[in-house]
């Protein structure tokens, strides 16, 4: 890593201070960094703080006879093996997005020939505004990677998704990006989020699942390098960078796109899936009578995991399954482990506050060599911890 370089334009923002912390991790592991200071982030982090744990100038202004005369900013903009913009707010994505070329780290963005990566962050409102949305879908076909935004507290006191990553899981994703990652030529299946059985044209049976966690596992497995198919049920979760997705509704069809993807080296099933569905589903909307409600038949779904750890001669190397329990969450994840087949159970407690469909999770991981408890923390460091585990298995 030591002959990579990332040049980091550091966007204004109270985030800005998680990219010296990034900077550092950058330079531990040997990668040149090259910072570009905005002026809004300057109002947050220093040129000197900055360039002293970078070991390499600050570069802010785009009409500087100095900095114009030694580099230039399309010498700049062609220098590194990879362009990181933390953080990348509205501004810095409305720019980019639209070719503007207003200041040097605009019309660095606009030159560079090199893959670029973001990490968003904002307030939530800003994050959710249809121009965001529609800078960030157009970044995205423009083909600039992302990690992140987190959902959390944030410093303007609202609470919901716009923090930026936090610096471990950015580092990993600029790894992934200049490497290749440890998972770099394996494919992994993912399930993510609920399935919705028919009951009739408008009813579905269905449950809360939010599809974050598997989504969360996906863009990890990515970032460390891993070709991602994504099988999610009907959630809005937006796709990770990276990540290949097919979007299903019923169990039936889950089974029949994670048969499709096959083979694959490891296989995440982090979906909730019904456990049963309507015998048969009503051609017609079901209407109030005076006979009362209609007597529902079910039948049982086809068992996905239990299918992916006995499917020869296509088996997975990993199976990973997912237990969400709301009770005895070690007893019901020891016998899952069994019944299924799988190699390990990422089990967690559903009934925990901000679990089911929030942005933190508490999980145990069961296994045949025991039980690793870990401490609760972001859906998006759980899934990393999950994807460098799955890597370990593989290697």
């Amino acid at each position: 890593m030591s002959e990579k370089r990332v040049l980091l334009i550091v966007g204004g923002g109270i985030a800005a201070y998680k990219t010296l912390e990034l900077t550092r991790l950058l330079r531990k592991a040997g990668v040149g960094v090259r910072p570009i200071l905005t002026q809004a982030g300057a109002q947050f982090v220093t040129p000197l703080s900055l360039s002293a744990l970078a070991e390499d100038k600050v570069y802010s202004e785009l009409f500087s006879l100095t900095d114009e005369a030694e580099m230039g900013h399309i010498e700049l903009s062609r220098s590194a093996d990879l362009v990181v913009v933390a953080p990348a707010t509205a501004d810095l994505m409305a720019k980019a997005a639209n070719g503007l070329a207003g200041d040097l780290a605009a019309t660095t963005l606009l030159a560079t020939d090199k893959p670029v990566l973001m990490a968003p962050a904002m307030n939530v409102r800003m994050w959710e505004h249809a121009a965001t949305r529609r800078n960030l879908a157009t970044l995205k076909a423009d083909g600039v990677s992302f990690v992140g935004p987190d959902e959390g507290a944030m410093a303007c006191g609202e609470y919901g998704e716009g923090r930026m990553a936090e610096p471990a899981a950015i580092f990993d994703a600029i790894l992934g990006m200049l490497e290749g990652g440890p998972l770099k030529g394996k494919h992994v299946l993912v399930t993510a989020g609920p399935t919705a059985e028919a009951l009739d044209p408008v009813r579905v049976l269905t449950n809360r699942s939010s599809g974050k966690q598997g989504f969360a596992i996906a863009g990890a497995l990515a970032r460390l390098g891993a070709r991602v198919t994504l099988v999610a049920g009907p959630v809005s979760q937006p796709t990770p960078a990276g990540v290949s997705r097919v979007d299903i509704e019923s169990a039936r069809e889950m089974l029949a796109a994670c048969q499709a993807a096959l083979p694959a080296d490891a296989a995440v099933c982090v979906a909730a899936v019904a456990d049963w569905r309507p015998d048969e589903a009503y051609r017609i909307k079901l209407k109030k009578g005076r006979d009362g409600p209609p007597v529902l038949t079910l039948v049982e779904n086809p068992d996905i995991l239990a299918t992916l750890a006995a499917h020869t001669p296509q088996r997975p190397r990993v199976v990973v399954g997912f237990a969400a329990e709301t009770n005895d969450v070690e007893k019901h994840a020891r016998a899952k482990l069994t019944r299924k087949g799988c190699d390990w159970i990422v089990a967690n407690d559903v009934t925990q506050p901000g679990v089911m469909g929030g942005a933190d999770n508490t999980v145990m991981i069961v296994s045949k060599a025991g039980v690793e408890r870990w401490d609760r923390a972001g859906k998006d460091e759980v899934a990393m911890k999950i994807a460098r585990r799955i890597a370990q298995d593989l290697a």
